[in-house]
């Protein structure tokens, strides 16, 4: 029986260099996750419950969206409903990663979908346009935020008073800020743009018309259909793959 070969090798050094190269945004992490804490708190969580939340399910939009329909009957269908449509924009994160994905083991695959957010993969994918294989920023940059959600977790259920509202403070610009900034960085094809471009006038309309987090769906949905319609050449996608594989 022949062994599966997966090419990718993870180099621990460059983990601890991704974990720090996303240490600054991990600070406004922990701001919402504070505010998290206090909802989750004043919705009749415990704080044990809260923490516990925080660790297991790592999904900020999700947690707070789950905390506004919770009750002493909270109905299960509708919050699968809800946490699936906020975090199917992973659905799409997920298959823009696979050319590096495939080269991993199943294992260590799955196990590093976990850390998976919005922020590391807009780093990773963006490397990847511009011909580096990065996948130790969604293992480095993720334990970061995820260590990040749980300590402001923590301190919203303990000291949540101290910052009731974090938009006062322009705190929940700080990740839309960064991630422009990965998408307008880095050389970008016209596809790419337009990609964009069609994801973000999507959400506006879905946003504008459509039931609360829709947006996330529509835009993910409608950006991942110009990718699919719209394929590069291929003389430009093999330019690509010699350049992550560094085959000159």
């Amino acid at each position: 029986m022949s062994v599966a070969s997966y090419p990718y090798q993870f180099d621990s050094r460059k983990v601890r260099s991704e974990f720090f190269r996303l240490l600054p945004i991990s600070f406004f992490v922990v701001a919402f996750g504070a505010a998290f804490g206090l909802a989750a708190i004043q919705e009749g969580l415990t704080p044990l419950q809260s923490i516990l939340m925080s660790t297991t399910v790592f999904a900020g939009a999700s947690q707070f969206a789950a905390v506004d329909i919770w009750g002493a009957d909270v109905s299960v269908l509708p919050l699968i409903a809800v946490v699936f449509a906020i975090n199917s924009r992973h659905l799409l994160m997920g298959a823009s990663l696979y050319p590096m994905l495939r080269e991993v083991s199943p294992g260590h695959r799955y196990a590093l979908l976990l850390l998976l957010t919005d922020a590391n993969w807009a780093v990773s994918a963006q490397d990847y346009q511009n011909g580096r294989r990065n996948l130790e920023v969604i293992i480095g940059g993720g334990l970061v935020l995820w260590l990040a959600w749980i300590v402001g977790t923590a301190l919203g259920v303990y000291f949540g008073g101290l910052l009731q509202n974090p938009k006062a403070f322009g705190l929940d610009m700080v990740l839309g800020c960064f991630l422009l900034a990965m998408a307008l960085g880095g050389n970008k094809s016209p596809r790419v743009l337009v990609a964009w471009c069609v994801a973000g006038a999507a959400s506006l309309a879905a946003w504008k018309w459509l039931p609360p987090n829709m947006h996330v769906v529509v835009g993910a949905i409608a950006g991942g259909l110009v990718g699919l319609v719209w394929l590069e050449p291929k003389s430009a996608v093999a330019d690509n793959q010699r350049e992550v594989t560094g085959d000159h």
